[in-house]
């Protein structure tokens, strides 16, 4: 985990930059594609993630070491055409993963998080998991153990196939010509994000675009469609947390409410969205009939709310930064505490974003333990070490997060009866 810490030191920056990039090529061609709420609640998403993943939560049930061991029927050394084969082995299986996540109830729970925005830009292709907290992807590798590929070689494969989804999360990248038979491009993965029945569950390849040809997943980018992107049961809140669990909380209270013994049980393992027909009847879930014409989530939002909220995404991440350069002299037992201050922060400000009326109560209490825990440890998971007034800033950033939730709370509503006009791009 500290090899991992150490690497989002510096993927966690390149990240940003290249959203910056694409927000400032945005500007000045005016053609943004970034709204500020929407890009504050995608890259708090982010957070949760590596948050998640860095400190190792979650359960394996199988690794490839151990299955490497078990069914390897042979062992063959780390040449570059074994590198090759093993990217083949690792994009195959994800293509898998992703049409698992597609198809199946419960695992879309895990992947709803990356198509919950309305918008599509690179910040949106952040937007991942913290519900996955079994992990199972291994299994989908039994190829690769077969033939014996080293765990090395896919230990450092896979997060580098990981990071090369990233760039083609943008619409300022046309149609690629000759590389659209080869790679996922930005017009494939368009496609795949949109919400119209032309495009629904389409282009589910991650590096390579053979496996939609060869399995019948493909579709091209239609110059008559264009994508509307989201999904179909709006997750109506900036809140990633709550994103994370907002469907399997559904299939939770459907297998409770209907009749059916049989239906309780298969809920989880029906194709996507599929729901007991006396629970759909009596208690109906609104779905996108229009997609051209749907009002998409916004909330009251002052320019003052809008900067608030980049200054708390700024803080979290420098929260972050500081947690993994220091990673290996904080300790499991602080990380994990540091881990919860950072979860609750992000679950805080996007609850405040949300204008909910208890994120009152959560800001105010994480800025008071946040305070009370620097009083008695007379420190901030050893800053101090590096800054003699590191700790002191650091409560300074409790004390705006009280000030600030108890200011959009009741003193800015309260100011003015006119709605707060939301300003829609950065």
């Amino acid at each position: 985990m500290e090899a991992y810490a150490k690497a989002l030191l510096y993927a966690i920056p390149f990240f940003m930059l290249l959203l910056a990039a694409e927000i400032l090529y945005g500007y000045f061609i005016k053609n943004q594609k970034y709204k500020v709420m929407d890009t504050v609640s995608s890259i708090s998403s982010g957070f949760t993630n590596i948050l998640k993943d860095s400190l190792g939560l979650g359960v394996v049930l199988i690794s490839y070491p151990f299955l490497l061991e078990q069914i390897a029927f042979t062992e063959i050394k780390a040449t570059w055409l074994v590198w090759f084969a093993a990217f083949i082995f690792i994009d195959f299986a994800g293509y898998w993963n992703h049409r698992l996540n597609h198809k199946i109830n419960l695992f879309w729970n895990q992947h709803v998080i990356h198509h919950s925005s309305e918008e599509f830009n690179l910040a949106c292709a952040l937007r991942q998991p913290v519900s996955n907290l079994i992990a199972y992807f291994p299994l989908l590798l039994i190829p690769a153990a077969l033939v014996g590929v080293p765990y090395e070689i896919i230990a450092v494969l896979a997060p580098i196939h990981l990071f090369a989804q990233f760039w083609y999360h943008t619409q300022h990248i046309r149609k690629m010509g000759w590389l659209e038979y080869i790679i996922v491009t930005p017009s494939q993965h368009r496609v795949h994000h949109a919400i119209n029945p032309e495009y629904i569950d389409k282009n589910l390849g991650q590096i390579l675009s053979i496996w939609d040809r060869l399995f019948g997943t493909f579709q091209e980018e239609l110059d008559g469609v264009p994508p509307q992107y989201g999904v179909l049961k709006p997750a109506a809140t900036w809140n990633p947390v709550l994103i994370n669990f907002q469907h399997v909380w559904r299939i939770i209270k459907d297998a409770w409410r209907t009749q059916s013994y049989w239906d309780k049980l298969r809920i989880w393992f029906m194709p996507t969205g599929w729901r007991p027909t006396d629970v759909a009847l009596k208690y109906p879930i609104p779905i996108i009939e229009d997609i051209y014409h749907f009002e998409r989530y916004k909330t009251d939002s002052s320019k003052a709310l809008n900067w608030y909220a980049i200054f708390q995404l700024f803080a979290t991440l420098g929260f972050l930064l500081f947690m993994f350069y220091n990673y290996a002299n904080i300790g499991f037992k602080d990380l994990l505490i540091f881990g919860a201050f950072l979860f609750v922060g992000v679950y805080g400000y996007t609850t405040l974003m949300d204008r909910t009326r208890y994120a009152i109560f959560i800001e105010v209490i994480r800025g008071i333990l946040g305070i009370s825990f620097i009083v008695y440890a007379k420190d901030w998971f050893g800053i101090n070490a590096y800054f003699s007034f590191g700790s002191f800033l650091i409560g300074c950033y409790f004390l705006i997060t009280i000030l600030a939730a108890v200011y959009f709370s009741y003193l800015e509503k309260d100011n003015s009866n006119k709605v707060i006009i939301n300003p829609e791009h950065l």
